[in-house]
């Protein structure tokens, strides 16, 4: 039968979320920004989900606005506080784990004449706090960036123990894996999300705290408070907003129930399959995701293998898994990087869907080591 189990690439849109994003093409069609009937219609919709987003990530409601995607809330987080604190310096701080939306821009500084260090992680994923507030707090840096939870592995970041040791840095914190998951940490000055991560359609979520130094990085535009330039996708962000809502009135239990189905994977494909290594922290971790690598499988071949039986997995980084290439998150952890598979569940996964994975894995990983010609290695 098979099961999508690659929600943190993006969840399956909740039901909530489709009958929110139907509903508002009746009432969210129009400008918010018009004066007339509609307008003002479709600006109360966009200003009760902008209020009801706050609240759940413990914003205010001017603090938020709605970009296209979680990639570009990531770039317009981490642009706009380089840029609203350039006269500080030119450093930027990040972890090696963040996501690549933040490594490219990164790499962007860098060829403008910025300067960008990266902090290593441990063995887990994790940076040392210490290390990390230490280089955010060093002169000339303009900006810091760390993850609340690493996009591949689940592990937690110390980020309220390292905004509380460097306070006078802008901290971005990328919640995009763990808004709708798990509780979003406190000490962050930008915040960036992705409602496809919890079920919603395409929209992200930028949060810059009142009083913190940020300019945008588009041309200039009125549009939601001058961050983002254009006509929101308001249907969309209605969908995310009510979902988000109804997600986090039963985030307890679904991170009870699908944590107890990722110690099942951890557990079983450590005893059931033969050389793998299963990463990231077993308690300090995201409720719905796990990653192992098994050594002599190539990842494009273990992808393929899965997915003719129905399972949909990620493999290579996970933020570029179109490319197949080594996961520089993997890299940085000093971990197994072949044949490496990123599960990841959703509110529509059954303890079925994962019995059965882990009944077809064994195989499918031995036919990838046979056609290898890597049998009983």
């Amino acid at each position: 039968m098979g099961a999508y189990l690659d929600a943190a690439a993006g969840a399956p849109l909740h039901p909530l979320a489709s009958a929110a994003l139907l509903a508002s093409l009746d009432d969210g069609w129009a400008d918010p920004a018009r004066l007339y009937g509609a307008g003002r219609r479709a600006r109360l919709l966009l200003d009760a989900a902008r209020e009801s987003v706050a609240e759940s990530i413990g914003a205010r409601a001017d603090e938020v606005s709605f970009t296209a995607n979680g990639t570009q809330a990531l770039h317009a987080a981490a642009l706009g506080t380089l840029a609203g604190n350039r006269r500080t310096g030119g450093g930027f701080v990040h972890s090696a784990v963040e996501h690549s939306a933040v490594l490219h821009v990164a790499q962007a500084h860098v060829a403008g004449g910025g300067s960008a260090t990266s902090v290593g992680v441990d063995a887990l994923g994790r940076v040392d706090a210490a290390t990390f507030a230490a280089a955010a707090a060093a002169p000339r840096v303009a900006a810091a960036a760390l993850q609340a939870a690493n996009h591949e592995v689940g592990t937690t970041q110390p980020v309220t123990e390292i905004a509380a040791a460097a306070p006078g840095v802008p901290l971005i914190v990328d919640v995009t894996q763990t808004v709708g998951h798990a509780a979003v940490p406190d000490g962050w000055s930008v915040l960036a999300a992705d409602a496809r991560t919890w079920g919603g359609s395409t929209v992200g979520v930028l949060a810059v705290r009142t009083g913190v130094r940020w300019r945008s990085p588009f041309p200039e535009d009125e549009r939601e408070s001058g961050r983002v330039p254009g006509v929101p996708n308001l249907p969309a962000i209605v969908a995310a907003a009510a979902t988000l809502r109804a997600v986090r009135a039963t985030q307890d239990a679904e991170a009870s129930r699908l944590g107890a189905l990722v110690d099942r994977i951890r557990g079983t494909v450590a005893a059931t399959v033969p050389d793998v290594e299963v990463l990231g922290d077993p308690v300090d971790r995201l409720p719905h995701i796990v990653t192992f690598s098994c050594l002599y499988v190539d990842g494009e071949a273990l992808l393929t293998g899965l997915d003719r039986r129905g399972f949909a997995v990620s493999s290579g980084s996970s933020c570029t898994s179109s490319t197949l290439e080594p996961s520089h998150v993997l890299v940085a952890m000093g971990a197994l990087t072949s044949g490496n598979v990123r599960v990841s569940l959703h509110h529509a996964t059954t303890a079925a869907d994962v019995d059965e994975f882990l009944a077809v894995l064994p195989g499918v990983v031995a036919e990838v080591r046979a056609e290898l010609g890597a049998t009983g290695l």
